[in-house]
């Protein structure tokens, strides 16, 4: 799932777009204030969606630049009511990949938050598989099912990816224990079957078939 923060000082209008992006299944952070939305840049969002006139002093010029100073590749589209090249030029200038007019159609501004996820982050999308009801993500390292996230362990994940990647394949315990705890484990192999266990726990409509004596596959 993708996070996308919305800095838009209009709360009716934040409301509207939050509704309308989270339908598309989106999770979405709303900040009304530039120096809120400056203090929280590190949070991992995906795509900002930031307005040029805030409620302080701090503009949406000043936002983009610190966010483009702490990660250059990720996306901003930018929205004024001021329809003026200028603007349009500095936000472009500044970084923001897209830039629209209020008033604007609230599917319109979906549509280019549609593309501009879909250009930047491709290849991640390549890298989404869908097994039943699940949605795993490979690059994000995250499980959904229908909206709700699955919580794995970094061991629980990785013991997914690697019997998801490799669908079909019988892998001993010894195989896995090598590849997730790495060469250096010398514990005991039946952990390789408590961590199956929990992640059948966790997903039980994962078709982890017991290779008896030997060990298991994903069909």
């Amino acid at each position: 799932m993708y996070k996308i923060c919305l800095v838009e000082d209009e709360i009716d209008l934040s409301n509207l777009i939050k509704l309308y992006l989270e339908k598309e299944g989106y999770e979405v952070t709303q900040f009304t204030e530039g120096s809120k939305a400056i203090d929280n840049i590190s949070s991992g969002f995906d795509l900002w969606i930031l307005d040029i006139m805030l409620a302080d002093d701090v503009s949406g010029y000043d936002v983009l630049k610190k966010i483009k100073e702490f990660n250059s590749n990720v996306p901003v589209i930018f929205t004024s009511a001021r329809d003026k090249d200028i603007d349009k030029i500095i936000g472009l200038e500044l970084g923001s990949d897209d830039y629209i007019t209020k008033p604007f159609s609230t599917k319109e501004l979906i549509l280019r938050v549609n593309n501009l996820i879909k250009r930047v982050y491709k290849e991640k999308q390549e890298n989404i598989i869908i097994y039943d009801e699940y949605k795993i993500d490979l690059d994000k390292r995250n499980v959904f099912v229908v909206d709700l996230e699955i919580k794995l362990t970094t061991l629980e994940f990785d013991l997914l990816n690697i019997l998801i990647s490799n669908m079909g394949k019988v892998y001993s315990r010894e195989e896995l224990l090598n590849l997730v705890w790495g060469e250096d484990y010398f514990g005991s192999d039946r952990a390789a079957d408590d961590l199956i266990r929990r992640l059948r726990k966790k997903m039980p409509k994962l078709n982890i078939n017991t290779v008896y004596g030997y060990g298991y596959r994903l069909s």
